[in-house]
């Protein structure tokens, strides 16, 4: 069953509770926002969308999304069954834009065959990190780090970005002013740069290191844990190299290691992606309300086992069962032609690495007030455009700082 039948599914039993009709409107991510202006401008908002965090505030502000009603409805569910920092990177004057779904920590990932080999020691600091590179680059075969340099893709943003949390760098002053251009961008850039160089040539981005990374010829690179499907070997579709190398299945799944929080020399993150529930100005509340409860009670492992690898619940459970979807969480299958648990193939340390990260994920600009602004530095990708110039030596990391505060402060 697709994802799409799935929520048909979920939404089929909704109405035979309730008798409250839904109709799933699928709507292709790259479309979303010029589809929900354009409804926004007719009248014709959906009762509820789907939409990944990079909109909410936007939404908000402009006037498109209902936080009154989003936070009646954790309030209803409880507050304290949600996960903190899904909950904070929405937060608006009258609570909460959008209701948290569910989300996934970015991962630092490393051969862990490897590493032992060498006597590394897991590459969860920005030293250890760049100690390894240099001890296990040895291209073509093997490439030290992958990092993304691709000046138009968001991946690069996206890992740029973990590395600049990681260094305590936000995009703005606790004040709220843009204040990119400091001492530790100027190192998270220099960082970067370093790890550039363990990297391929050319334009990089989540093709290419997820790629060499099942093909053996990457030591670590970043990416979200949609790769644990890929990564297990038992899709046909997907061959892992390292595996039919080995004549081992699972040989590369097994000697991987996972970091999720990342520590620099001034502070430590994880870079997370947040999915929400919008109930919008055009909806008929009470009905709204009520499916949105319901997709975060009786239909909420249903809806994670879409993809559990990639959807972890960001309601930890109830008020009578804190637990209750963590624990559920843990026992769904994951895998298109054989399917298996999370826990039983990976193991509970990985389990353990991915959940313990969903309270502290962070991101540049959201739990300051600053989304509607995020949304436009992610759409013109001005962060990947002037990292390129820096790593093709076009300009020093001071004056890559200085013009991505400039150019971000002209996107207010």
């Amino acid at each position: 069953m697709d994802r799409l039948d799935t929520q048909r599914e979920i939404a089929r039993k909704f109405t035979k509770r309730t008798r409250i009709g839904v109709r799933i409107i699928p709507v292709h991510e790259n479309l979303l926002a010029e589809r929900v202006t354009a409804a926004y401008a007719a009248r014709s908002l959906p009762d509820v969308i789907f939409h990944p965090i990079d909109f909410t505030i936007g939404w908000g502000e402009a006037g498109i999304l209902d936080g009154r009603s989003a936070t009646e409805v954790v309030n209803r569910l409880g507050e304290e069954t949600f996960s903190n920092g899904p909950l904070n990177l929405v937060r608006v004057p009258e609570g909460y834009a959008a209701v948290p779904i569910d989300g996934w920590g970015q991962l630092l990932l490393y051969r862990k065959d490897l590493f032992n080999n060498a006597g590394l020691a897991v590459p969860d600091h920005w030293d250890r990190i760049l100690q390894a590179a240099k001890v296990l680059h040895n291209p073509p075969l093997i490439w030290g780090f992958e990092v993304g340099t691709d000046p138009g893709q968001t991946y690069t943003q996206q890992v740029f970005e973990h590395f600049a949390l990681s260094n305590g760098v936000r995009l703005t002053d606790s004040s709220g002013n843009i204040h990119l251009d400091t001492p530790q961008m100027v190192q998270v850039l220099e960082f970067y740069k370093a790890l550039a160089k363990f990297t391929p040539p050319g334009n990089i981005y989540w093709l290419h290191t997820r790629m060499d990374f099942l093909s053996g010829r990457a030591a670590m690179i970043i990416w979200s844990p949609f790769i644990l499907d890929e990564l297990s070997g038992l899709r046909q579709d997907q061959p892992v190299v390292p595996d039919m190398a080995k004549g081992k299945k699972g040989f590369l799944a097994r000697n991987t290691g996972f970091v999720s929080i990342i520590y620099g020399p001034n502070g430590a993150a994880q870079y997370g992606q947040i999915n929400y529930l919008g109930i919008t100005r055009d909806a008929d509340v009470t009905k709204a309300k009520k499916w949105v409860e319901f997709l975060l009670t009786d239909g909420y492992l249903e809806w994670l086992g879409m993809a559990p690898e990639g959807k972890l619940p960001v309601r930890k459970g109830t008020l009578g069962e804190p637990n209750r979807f963590i624990d559920g969480w843990m026992r769904l299958r994951f895998g298109v032609t054989t399917r298996v648990r999370i826990s039983e193939f990976y193991g509970m340390d990985l389990v353990k690495t991915i959940m313990s990260g969903m309270d502290g994920l962070d991101r540049w600009g959201f739990a300051r007030g600053k989304g509607a602004l995020i949304s436009r530095v992610y759409g013109t990708k001005v962060i990947p455009e002037i990292l390129k110039r820096f790593l093709n030596g076009e300009i020093s990391a001071k004056e890559a700082a200085r013009m991505m505060e400039r150019r971000v402060k002209a996107l207010e």
